[in-house]
């Protein structure tokens, strides 16, 4: 029954298409996007494994998170969830639950973060465990992890042999000891093994090798795992964990997503006037806050306050800009959406990870930028996008079942009639109520 909850996930759709409405004047207001999809599916397994009830406030709701939920569900822990209230209580009850000699089936849909993080998790427990997806999960990279797992004597193979899941852990526990891990492919390869560590049968020492991609994710990470009561040291690239317990919280909040705060700093920019988005401020975990000075950069006035970020947008055109967005790749999309709206090109790179996300990024955003007659150039590690005064009006865009895709080209299309985004549902996937926020910020 709890599979077939899961796969229904997959089916729920919004609509076939969404008409993005023009933005006729500048926008002025406050926004609170839904909970952080990474602290949320972060605390899931720190509190499913520490001992005692964690109520989890702010959490988002959508398609990662609910697959997340019904996983651990299936492994047999207690979580309760009141999606009006955006809570999540989980009883947490150590490694118990994770005992499994006759195999357990886990369907985490699209969702590489519970992919990635439920591969470490289940390495902990005692017994097999096969974790897949749809399709294009079932073409998005995971050998990186299992080679760091079969380090330390874990079976953890991919049955078909591509490098991608489906993946089958066998395991005894997880033994402790020296794991190297690479670090360009995906940032969530470390934070998995790292949420994981503390339950070891002995000491960890991660090495992440090369370049480590994302790399404010996992010090998210250590911090949450920190708040938590792991012990955790790092130094130049090598995190040492010793054997620890999670210690469960009576409550602990989640912060609004900053990375689906992006596009709400991005709807101020292009069109004009000011957006407060609430609850991130210069505290804040999230890497992807750093968006805003990007867009500081491109001629925005912003205002960080300690529970909020405050964009203005600029008093003529956004300006060019070269950006390395390595350590935020997930924004990608949406400089790339409003690029064409600068005086100058906006050149994006050191990005190839994010080739192996939902759809292959660059791709997607080059081939339907030129249907708006953008001139775009694409690299293997990037793209550059060219000024265009006068875009192509009535397009119809392509998401490629990718949430980001879709949320940074309805920015696009606030400012060119006629734009249609195609299957607008995938946006369940980290925020379901995206499009009535974007219609109430511009009304």
């Amino acid at each position: 029954m709890a599979e077939k909850s899961a796969k229904k996930l997959e089916e729920k759709k919004l609509g076939s298409t969404y008409q993005v409405p023009v933005c006729k004047h500048p926008v002025k207001g406050f926004v609170r996007v839904p909970g952080s999809k990474s602290m949320t599916n972060r605390a899931l397994p720190i509190a499913a494994l520490a001992r005692g009830q964690t109520v989890l406030k702010g959490a988002l709701f959508s398609d990662d998170s609910r697959y997340f939920i019904e996983s651990l569900r299936r492994l047999g822990y207690d979580v309760v969830t009141d999606e009006s209230r955006h809570q999540i209580s989980v009883m947490g009850a150590g490694l118990d639950p994770l005992h499994h000699p006759q195999g357990i089936d886990l369907f985490v849909g699209n969702s590489g973060t519970s992919a990635r993080f439920l591969a470490a998790f289940a390495s902990l427990g005692e017994g097999r465990y096969r974790i897949d997806g749809i399709q294009r999960m079932r073409e998005r990279p995971i050998a990186a992890l299992l080679q760091s797992l079969q380090q330390v004597g874990i079976s953890a193979i991919d049955e078909l042999h591509t490098g991608c899941p489906p993946i089958l852990i066998e395991s005894s526990g997880f033994p402790g000891g020296k794991i190297s891990i690479r670090g360009k492919e995906s940032s969530q390869y470390l934070s998995g093994l790292l949420l994981a560590a503390p339950y070891a049968n002995g000491p960890v020492d991660l090495y992440v090798e090369g370049e480590l991609v994302s790399a404010p994710y996992v010090t998210m990470t250590v911090e949450m795992m920190k708040q938590f009561g792991a012990s955790v040291t790092e130094e130049d690239g090598f995190y040492h964990i010793e054997p620890s317990q999670y210690q469960a919280k009576s409550e602990y909040l989640i912060e609004p997503d900053a990375s689906s705060a992006s596009y709400f700093l991005a709807v101020a920019a292009v069109c004009g006037g000011t957006i407060r988005v609430e609850g991130l401020g210069e505290q804040s975990l999230q890497g992807d806050t750093k968006f805003a000075g990007l867009l500081e950069k491109m001629g925005c006035k912003v205002v960080y306050g300690s529970n909020y970020i405050e964009l203005t947008g600029p008093q003529g055109q956004l300006t060019g800009i070269d950006a390395d967005l390595f350590d935020m790749s997930d924004m990608v999309p949406t400089l790339a959406a409003i690029a064409p709206f600068a005086s100058e090109p906006v050149h994006i790179y050191n990005v190839a990870n994010v080739r192996i996300k939902e759809t292959d990024r660059i791709q997607a955003c080059v081939k339907e930028l030129r249907k708006f007659g953008v001139r775009v150039d694409e690299s293997e590690d990037g793209l550059t996008v060219y000024p265009e005064s006068s875009l192509n009006q009535g397009v119809s865009v392509k998401t490629y079942d990718d949430h980001r895709i879709a949320m940074a080209f309805s920015v696009l299309g606030l400012k060119v009639p006629g734009t249609v985004i195609e299957d607008p549902g995938c946006t369940q996937k980290t925020f379901p109520n995206f499009f009535e926020l974007l219609e109430d910020t511009i009304s």
